[in-house]
């Protein structure tokens, strides 16, 4: 088989590298890809742009070389309709269609299909008018002690949330989002909704939902760390490393997680006739092993998806065919024991104004004596075939260990082989 796999991140990378590792796949091309997937074995890049601009192209590509299916990466792409683009065009796609992905691209649409369905979630509230969110605003904080959380309705990269602590952060969130269009039209319309206690959790898992059947399976459990600096301080990012599997995430919780959330989001996508073929991300909010949503992704996570395949005991190429084929529910899932340790390094003044273009020093010895994967994220290959930096993430080094331990001692050995001008990460991935 011949595989595509679009977008340009660290878990495009990582896609790449669990697709080619299968017998069955012969190639895999990375459209766009980044330096990590040019020098990936049996992957190459071609240069299409994973936008509408670029899809023509990328049709024509994916017939020309008799490619057998396409897996989308991010949720960009996935909002825009890439998979009904393709399905039209006769080709197959492991991706949520157009309609399925507003669970992720519109806040307002994920929360009231969450009301409608029974999905345990927070109390919120939606509004389009500043005057009206400030207001509500006002009251929440006359009334709680809790936080505020203020959600953009749209896709805003990781930079769409905001826990206030008081009336004036809520208040300077509001004007810079509905006022001052700081995240563009993404920010116009938002969700308030109260601040959950507990531990996050991220549960990926595989779809297959067409003509008002299908399923989802879960795979196993996952945390990303989400603040750029240790002990959970510092501003948002897009995700400075994550484990897998979760240690205080217990088979209660689980069990929770399946009643309380899996199943009525199933029931909601077949009543809805949604074409899902593809993944969804399940963001949890876990007190007392009691699970509450906080959000979709129709698509796998990143940096979790870094953690999560290299425990796949599996065929990942076998399982995007069981997608495709409708055959999910009998597919053999088996999981590695152990853990993934994978931190996350990033160019220097990340999550603000970062560095660009930086060589990318790496002692390939230590990475081997740890056997510890090195997935390019934000990285490219310059005219000299070193791999220079290219984004504010710029790589995660995913270690396996036989335990959690083992796995955080062996990413962190490994981080010490890799050198760049202004180079950052967190030390505690998996401390926390």
């Amino acid at each position: 088989m011949k595989v595509l796999v679009i977008g340009s991140g660290g878990r495009e990378h990582a896609l790449a590298w669990k697709l080619a590792e299968s017998e069955k796949v012969s190639y895999v091309y990375a459209a766009p890809g980044n330096g990590g997937t040019a020098r990936e074995a049996k992957c190459s890049n071609v240069p299409f742009a994973d936008n509408p601009e670029g899809w023509e192209q990328l049709i024509s590509f994916a017939k020309k070389e008799e490619i057998d299916f396409t897996v989308v990466g991010p949720e960009a792409p996935l909002a825009e309709g890439i998979a009904d683009v393709f399905r039209n065009a006769g080709l197959a796609i492991i991706g949520a269609d157009k309609k399925s992905a507003e669970l992720e691209s519109s806040k307002v649409f994920s929360k009231t299909f969450m009301k409608k369905y029974g999905v345990r979630t927070a109390v919120s509230e939606s509004f389009s008018d500043y005057e009206k969110a400030a207001s509500y605003a006002g009251h929440y904080f006359a009334s709680s002690l809790k936080p505020l959380v203020i959600k953009a309705d749209g896709l805003a990269a990781g930079k769409g949330v905001v826990i206030a602590a008081d009336y004036n952060e809520a208040n300077n969130a509001l004007v810079s989002f509905m006022k001052d269009s700081t995240l563009g039209e993404a920010g116009k319309t938002v969700v308030l909704e109260e601040f959950l206690e507990g531990k996050e959790v991220s549960v990926l898992a595989a779809v297959d939902v067409k003509d008002n059947k299908g399923s989802i399976v879960p795979f196993i459990s996952a945390r990303d760390h989400k603040r750029r600096f240790d002990g959970g301080e510092g501003p948002n990012t897009g995700g400075m490393g994550a484990i897998a599997p979760v240690p205080d995430y217990s088979e209660k919780a689980q069990a929770d997680f399946i009643t309380s959330i899996l199943q009525p989001t199933l029931e909601g996508i077949l009543q809805e006739q949604m074409d899902y073929r593809g993944f969804i991300f399940f963001g949890l909010m876990v007190h007392e092993d009691a699970c509450s949503l906080l959000e979709y992704n129709v698509r796998l996570g990143d940096p979790e998806t870094q953690a999560v395949l290299p425990l796949m005991d599996f065929d990942f190429a076998d399982l995007c065919v069981s997608i495709l084929e409708g055959r999910l529910q009998s597919f053999d899932f088996s999981w590695k024991e152990g853990a993934v340790c994978a931190p996350v390094a990033v160019a220097g003044g990340y999550p603000g104004t970062y560095r660009k273009g930086d060589v990318i020093s790496i002692d390939e010895k230590v990475l081997q004596d740890t056997d510890v994967k090195l997935f390019a994220a934000g990285a490219v290959l310059n005219n000299d075939d070193q791999l220079v930096t290219s984004g504010g993430r710029v790589l995660a080094l995913s270690a396996y260990g036989t335990n959690a331990e083992e796995a955080w001692n062996k990413a962190y050995q490994a981080m010490d082989a890799v050198q760049f001008e202004g180079m950052g990460y967190r030390k505690d991935i998996g401390k926390e």
